[in-house]
């Protein structure tokens, strides 16, 4: 799955800590090549000057936006949460144990002889060990769980895109943000809504 696109997808959802991602930057999508049909030579001719001059039609979208207010993305969202928070839950639940148990040790620490005190350091340690685990492996899972999700919706999304590129004699449709510049012979236009419209409805279809 492409770098820039990650981020994006991500950014518009919730930051997480220590969490990066990346992505690609543009869909190429080829215009439906016209049927051939024999065409005398002065009329070919007469021809020319307009296919000269006929505007490219290129498409962009606000990645952000779909991932933003299509149906999918929006269930992505809520499924990243969720998950978080559950996670999150969890982190905390063992963090306290840790906290308590430091807490009472440091509580006793005074009357405790030299053996005792090597003997709730060891323990101490090995309760924070397990809490940094935990910790690390949820964040993985996390990770793990955006990673597979924004893949998927990103490929539903260029779906979409070369579907409607296709039916509508785009040459190609990029990201916005990778937009820079434009000039006159080529004909924009924003397909954002567009896209999130048959974003919907392939997923109804399901």
């Amino acid at each position: 799955m492409p770098a820039n696109f990650k981020r994006v997808l991500i950014a518009c959802f919730f930051a997480l800590p220590s969490l990066a991602f990346a992505a690609d930057t543009a869909v190429e999508v080829k215009p439906p090549v016209p049927p051939q049909t024999a065409v005398s030579a002065p009329a070919e001719a007469a021809l020319k000057p307009a296919a000269a001059t006929q505007a490219a039609r290129i498409g962009y979208v606000d990645i952000a936006r779909i991932g933003a207010e299509s149906e999918r993305g929006k269930a992505l969202k809520t499924l990243l949460s969720t998950r978080k928070d559950t996670l999150q839950v969890k982190v905390d639940g063992k963090k306290k144990q840790v906290e308590k148990l430091k807490a009472s040790i440091e509580a006793k620490i005074a009357t405790m002889t030299p053996k005792q005190r090597e003997a709730k350091s060891k323990e101490f340690q090995k309760k924070l060990g397990e809490f940094q685990k935990f910790a690390q492996a949820s964040e993985d899972e996390l990770m793990a769980l955006q990673e597979k999700e924004s893949r998927m919706l990103f490929e539903a999304i260029e779906q979409s895109a070369v579907t409607y590129g296709k039916e509508n004699g785009f040459a190609a449709i990029v990201i916005k943000r990778e937009l820079l510049y434009v000039g006159g012979s080529v004909d924009a236009q924003d397909v954002t809504d567009a896209l999130i419209k048959a974003l919907n409805q392939a997923d109804q279809k399901k």
